[in-house]
């Protein structure tokens, strides 16, 4: 399945991309007093993109064979997922107040940036790999592209 490998990385970074945006309108929609971004239509189309990155995130893990819990880098992503649907979840309906809902909104969008910084790193401290470059790496940091080019 590694020959699929490019297609399945761009279908993962483009439903990443459709993922954080819907989020980010929906939220900046909400949050201006506007309804649309609860309709079921726009929810579903949540669903839709957040399943497509899941299925092409877990068709990765097992392409390139590289697993959470054993690749630091990877165990952080899904550790900082979690924070991220959990502030996404009181952003957009479970927070109390419109403060609360606002400050998770802004933290999630900071999570996912997080998230992407350490995807892009294959670092677990992500965009501050590069001030940690005299340490050593952490153990299960690897480079995707190596291993894909590897088993080709």
């Amino acid at each position: 399945m590694i020959e699929f490998y490019p297609q399945i990385k761009a279908i993962h970074i483009a439903a990443v991309t459709a993922s954080g945006l819907l989020f980010l309108v929906r939220g900046a929609a909400l949050h201006t007093g506007m309804s649309w971004p609860m309709a079921a239509p726009v929810r579903y189309l949540s669903y839709i993109v957040d399943t497509a990155l899941l299925a092409a995130a877990i068709t990765l893990v097992a392409t390139l064979h590289q697993y959470p819990l054993v690749h630091s880098w990877l165990t952080v992503k899904v550790l900082l997922l979690v924070a991220y649907i959990l502030l996404g979840t009181f952003a957009l309906k479970r927070g109390s107040t419109r403060t609360i809902r606002v400050l998770c909104w802004v933290a999630a969008l900071l999570v996912y940036a997080f998230i992407i910084s350490v995807a892009r790193a294959h670092h677990p401290a992500g965009l501050f790999a590069s001030s940690l470059a005299g340490q050593a790496e952490p153990r299960g940091t690897t480079n995707t592209s190596q291993v894909a080019a590897s088993r080709i």
